[in-house]
């Protein structure tokens, strides 16, 4: 396909800055200019603190970027996964921008705006250890270590048969892994690989066992005019390449794309 002319991109980019600027003045928000962000801080690649003690990660990125292009200031707001729903609808934040997947029953009750990333589940096993799990149904038996209210722990649990070990966050049950009271853990395959890689953990992955999941970020159900506006800049974000950008950065990939 033909690149498109300079005059035709620019058009282009000026009606998304627009439409996203118009939602920037409606979008109902906590506290007016601000965008309050929840994220866990120990979920790497995706939130979490770096040496200095800075808040870091792919989606901690994809806030800031989100926020800029809303005209909104970031605040984040640090919370346990396990409490980050209900913290949600209780108010203390407007958003949660920490891989939260798009599911029908979530849906009943609360927002998502449309999908920024794709990826899938992945078993993960000791470096060391042999074991060759390529299903759920391998791990019948084992003791698999998850997140606490994660679908990836709904996904163990629908599997029948595993000893689910939950966690309220991620360093918990790779801790437990590396020392071997766990058989396995399940988690995103975008964080086993980043963590295998970057950070030297004794950890492989060794089966996508689940289908490709969409992440969302997500919102109080009520709130149409705030997903109206972030959708619109989810969408700008795409076209002028900062998701993409964002994505080779933490994973060598567009993870925006299925």
């Amino acid at each position: 396909m033909r690149a498109l002319r300079p005059t035709l991109v620019l058009g282009t980019a000026l009606l998304l800055a627009a439409a996203t600027s118009s939602h920037a003045q409606t979008a109902p928000t906590l506290t007016k200019g601000v965008l309050k962000i929840a994220v866990e801080g120990t979920y790497a690649p995706f939130t979490f603190k770096d040496d200095k003690g800075n808040l870091t990660g792919f989606d901690v990125d994809v806030a800031r970027a989100l926020a800029a292009k809303l005209g909104l200031k970031p605040e984040f707001v640090l919370t346990e996964w396990s409490g980050i729903l209900a913290g949600l609808q209780a108010g203390k934040y407007d958003v949660i921008i920490n891989q939260v997947g798009i599911t029908a029953e979530r849906q009943k009750s609360i927002g998502f705006s449309d999908a920024y990333v794709y990826s899938r589940p992945q078993i993960a096993v000791h470096s060391t250890k042999g074991q060759d799990y390529k299903t759920l149904a391998d791990l019948k038996g084992k003791r698999v270590g998850v997140g606490l209210g994660t679908v990836f722990e709904k996904d163990l649990r629908d599997a029948g048969g595993i000893t689910v070990v939950t966690y309220p966050g991620t360093p918990e049950y790779l801790a437990d892994l590396a020392s071997g009271r766990l058989d396995a853990i399940y988690n995103d395959r975008l964080l086993i690989g980043y963590l295998a890689k970057s950070q030297g953990l004794p950890i492989k992955g060794v089966g996508d066992a689940g289908s490709v999941d969409s992440m969302g970020i997500a919102m109080k159900k009520t709130n149409t005019g705030l997903k109206t506006a972030i959708d619109a800049a989810l969408k700008a974000m795409k076209a002028d390449g900062t998701m993409a950008k964002i994505g080779q950065q933490w994973f060598g990939q567009d993870v925006s794309k299925p």
